[in-house]
């Protein structure tokens, strides 16, 4: 296959790996049209058989130096790796809290740069961020640029860094029905089903399961769901804000959610003010954990977590009532602390919260299985346009699917 590559500046690159049946290789030739430039493919070798990789040589060209850097940056996000191989362009810190100009901007995929004439993989990968990198060591991981401190080496520009993208074989992490795009039209029943097949796979292997999740899961009576799930070593993670700590001890203190009854569905006299008095009581304790201590907080989500080392992580916003003690209030401390967090999770459930589901999103890798379920389809979207195009997700009410779930697992380990 051949197009124009009579302009002047050229650079020949490579792809590899499941790059036609994921479409990899039409994404890098759109973006080389779409930039400009011209390409002519000068090799391809197509694998026979689903499990077989492909291969491409492809000779990219431009009419200026710098649309040819601006196409080689947007194609080295699919994997397409200059075949002239140097090492990585380097450069000193000046300022802390800022890359240098020209840095090199992170995807979630996995990522190598070239050190001493040697490929390294780049260690913590996520979106967003620089890539710091100790020679001495022979060391390469992101970096968040407030995390930046005057005199680290950065790198910059493109030139010895390569993308390897998830292959769809492996992207898909059992969700073959949940590969088209976001629909209210998906069979629930079988996503539900696929799902606790995914958790109950993550539960029997030791991997480490994240939910995160909106106040929405206390609101629609989904405690009862959740707490199972927690009790049985489906969750070892939880991040969520303080609504869901203050709305699940509210219905833990007083039976109501926003000041309705949970069982009745009766709005109570003076039921506004429940929330605000569970966190006085919780901040007058000392925390939530002293709450369980002493027994001041018998049941609920935030009591289970405490019952059953579950690692709680609380974010804070500029409309919290209080906050519980336990909330971080810092933005940029929270996100450093979740960025930790989820260095050894393998499966994320996000349950109805639309905020920190784009906040975690942002700081998992490619290759961390993902399931968003919202009423919202918008959040889903989101998740996918911002660069968590691992996200499968499923449009429905909390309390339905949550129940759903609970009832599929209890049913695989009966």
């Amino acid at each position: 296959m051949t197009n124009n590559t009579s302009h002047e500046f050229q650079e020949t690159v490579e792809l590899q790996g499941h790059i036609i049946d994921s479409l990899i290789l039409p994404k890098v030739l759109d973006a080389i049209m779409i930039g400009g430039g011209s390409f002519q493919i000068e090799d391809i070798a197509v694998g026979q058989t689903r499990h077989d990789a492909s291969s491409a040589r492809v000779v990219v060209a431009a009419p200026t130096a710098r649309q040819l850097d601006e196409i080689l940056a947007t194609i080295s996000d699919h994997g397409a790796s200059p075949i002239a191989s140097h090492d990585c362009r380097l450069v000193s810190a000046d300022l802390s809290g800022a890359f240098p100009e020209g840095f090199y901007s992170t995807t979630n995929q996995r990522t190598e740069v070239r050190l001493n004439e040697s490929w390294i993989e780049v260690q913590a990968q996520e979106m967003d961020c620089g890539i710091v990198v100790d020679a001495t060591k022979n060391e390469a991981r992101c970096v968040a640029m407030t995390d930046v401190k005057i005199g680290q080496q950065l790198v910059v520009g493109h030139a010895g860094v390569r993308v390897r993208p998830e292959e769809r074989s492996l992207t898909s992490h059992g969700f073959e029905f949940m590969n088209s795009a976001v629909s209210t039209e998906k069979p629930k029943g079988v996503a539900t089903r696929q799902i606790a097949e995914q958790m109950q796979e993550a539960r029997s292997s030791g991997q480490k399961i994240l939910i995160v999740g909106g106040p929405a899961i206390v609101h629609t009576g989904s405690v009862d769901h959740m707490t199972w799930l927690i009790r049985n070593g489906y969750v070892q993670k939880l991040f969520a804000g303080n609504a869901l700590a203050t709305h699940d001890i509210e219905q833990a203190m007083y039976g109501t959610s926003l000041g309705v009854h949970l069982q009745s569905g009766d709005i109570i006299e003076a039921g506004h003010e429940h929330h605000l008095r569970s966190i006085n009581r919780i901040r007058r304790l000392g925390g939530i954990q002293q709450a369980v201590e002493t027994e001041q907080l018998k049941s609920g989500i935030m009591y289970e977590c405490v019952k059953n080392d579950v690692d709680f992580l609380l974010a804070g916003s500029i409309r919290d009532d209080g906050p519980l003690p336990e909330v971080i209030t810092d933005a940029l401390e929270a996100q450093r602390q979740m960025r930790e967090r989820v260095r050894d999770v393998s499966f994320c459930l996000m349950i109805a919260t639309t905020l920190h589901s784009i906040a975690v999103g942002n700081l998992l890798p490619a290759w961390v299985r993902v399931v968003c379920v919202d009423i919202n389809p918008s959040t889903v979207i989101k998740l996918s346009d911002r660069g968590s195009w691992q996200t499968v997700g499923l449009v429905t009410d909390v309390e339905p699917f949550l129940r759903a779930l609970v009832e599929d697992l209890k049913g695989r380990s009966s």
